[in-house]
């Protein structure tokens, strides 16, 4: 196996060596606590900067930053302002693409490759929720009342959005949130994860270069059990929208009680990945491992569970395996390197205590299988491609989301036994078929109970097409039409003309 290159000296415009301070109001602030706390480059184990530690003060300051804009020049902006802007802003972060890209691969770990192939969807996103913001509309609507009494509707922002991010994909999950508040006229304060606040701070940066107006954006770093958690409950924020784990959205449901404001979750998966024995092998190969291997596993819909065909098993799961076996683990910012390290030294002992169960339980690695820790990896969180055999429906690696790059193989028989087995998980994100029959496609399209079905690819992704899960993989939709309407309330108005 390779090993990665050294990229300790790596300088960047953003890292100047001062202390990340939070953007509330159009400033550049400190914590009001005066407190810091330090990111990691998981490749190596080094600080990159010390970022302002907000806490529930900051928040509150946030919040009320964000209602003053809401209610004030930000409420006059019309739909082709709001489109001005965000087209702008489009055009910045494809300008600064390569800083961007390059701020998620040193502050989370992803291959660069990977992070610069972002900038179709970060530029394309913006675009979207540009068009959208000139397409929002209500209806009239005949009535049946007596007399002369027109009925019509007004779509109108929900308000202070509360947005809390994960740390594995910083600047596509921030313009997944930013998106749409700027196209429908909400205003929002934006949470990031604490692992990863440095892209959307920058990010912030190009909001103001855009002509933003203060409020409108506000960025507050800090940790989920404070700032995250002050964020929810705020009774001056009328909507939350959170990316991340099934138990943190649960808390965050609890926490809305309080102004019963408006929630959207996308949260964890277990998703199933099916591969039948019709399928084109040179397309399920790499496509079942990279579901799982793509941005070292930590993707809430991977592709985790590969049900495969009895009668192909073996082969393909050896063969699946050889694959994971070719693949280079390394510095991101390596263009060889195909799948990076673990996000935290916390994500390494949680995957790493996985692979321990996993053979606990029976199963057997097929490749990778313990943390990769001679020469250049020792100072990193470095897990390596693990293939799981002999897996079992009832183990816990096939039952509990890892976020991380393992794959639990397990065979199956028949279509409907495989549809059954597939939807016997708590989560219901994503799920892929690999068939060349157009009927099992369009049977397990119907049959799996997820918001996303694959087939013959997996985690193919674009702005119109609505992304979102079943049960505890969350509800509500980020993309398409479908996104915007969730930052909108409806309001009927009757008017009696007689």
């Amino acid at each position: 196996m390779n090993v990665i290159n050294k990229a300790d000296a790596f300088q960047h415009p953003f890292l100047d060596g001062s202390t990340k301070r939070m953007y509330i109001d159009g400033k550049w602030v400190e914590a009001r606590s005066g407190k810091t706390f330090a990111t990691y480059n998981p490749a190596t184990g080094k600080v990159i900067a010390q970022v302002a530690e907000g806490d529930a003060a900051d928040i509150d300051l946030a919040v009320a930053a964000a209602r003053r804009a809401f209610e004030g020049p930000w409420s006059r902006f019309k739909p082709a302002d709001r489109q001005r802007l965000l087209l702008k802003l489009a055009d910045l972060v494809e300008a600064d693409m390569e800083n961007l890209a390059t701020l998620d691969t040193l502050d989370m770990g992803a291959p660069i490759t990977r992070t610069r192939g972002n900038r179709a969807r970060a530029v394309g996103m913006l675009r979207y929720y540009a068009g959208q913001a000139t397409s929002i509309h209500g209806e009239t609507i005949e009535n049946s009342l007596p007399g002369q009494i027109f009925s019509y509707t007004l779509k109108e922002p929900v308000g202070v959005v509360g947005a809390i991010i994960p740390w594995n994909g910083p600047l596509t999950a921030s313009i997944w949130k930013l998106g749409p508040v700027l196209a429908t006229g909400c205003t929002v304060v934006l949470k990031p994860a604490e692992e990863a606040p440095l892209t959307p701070l920058r990010l912030a940066e190009l909001c103001e270069e855009a002509g933003v107006p203060p409020g409108v954006v506000n960025v507050v770093p800090g940790h989920g059990e404070t700032a995250g958690a002050a964020l929810a409950s705020h009774m001056g924020v009328d909507k939350v929208a959170f990316t991340g784990s099934h138990l943190t959205g649960q808390k965050i449901i609890r926490a809305s009680a309080g102004n019963l404001k408006r929630v959207s979750l996308e949260l964890g998966g277990k998703s199933p990945d099916i591969v039948f024995a019709d399928a084109d092998m040179a397309a399920a190969v790499p496509g079942a491992g990279m579901a799982v291997f793509s941005n070292s596993g930590q993707i809430c819909s991977a592709g985790t569970r590969l049900f495969v065909e009895e009668k192909i098993y073996e082969e393909f799961t050896e063969r699946v395996a050889e694959f994971s076996r070719s693949l280079k683990v390394g510095n991101g910012l390596d263009p060889d390197t195909q799948v990076g390290p673990l996000v935290s030294s916390e994500q390494l002992d949680r995957v790493s205590g996985y692979l321990k169960v996993g053979k606990e339980e029976g199963a057997r690695a097929l490749s990778g299988g313990a943390r990769l820790t001679d020469g250049d990896y020792a100072d990193g969180y470095f897990i390596p491609p693990t293939v799981f055999g002999n897996v079992r429906d009832e183990m816990r690696i096939a039952q509990e989301e890892i976020f991380g790059p393992v794959l639990s193989a397990i065979p199956f028989t028949d279509i409907d036994e495989v549809i059954s087995r597939g939807n016997n998980t708590s989560f219901g994100l994503g799920s892929g078929v690999w068939t060349q029959d157009v009927g099992k496609a369009h049977k397990l399209a119907k049959g799996l109970r997820a918001g996303s079905v694959w087939i013959n690819c997996y985690q193919a992704m674009d702005p119109a097409v609505p992304f979102g899960g079943y049960k505890m993989s969350g509800y509500g939709r980020e993309s398409g039409v479908q996104h915007v309407e969730e930052y909108l309330n409806v309001k009927a108005v009757w008017i009696k003309t007689e």
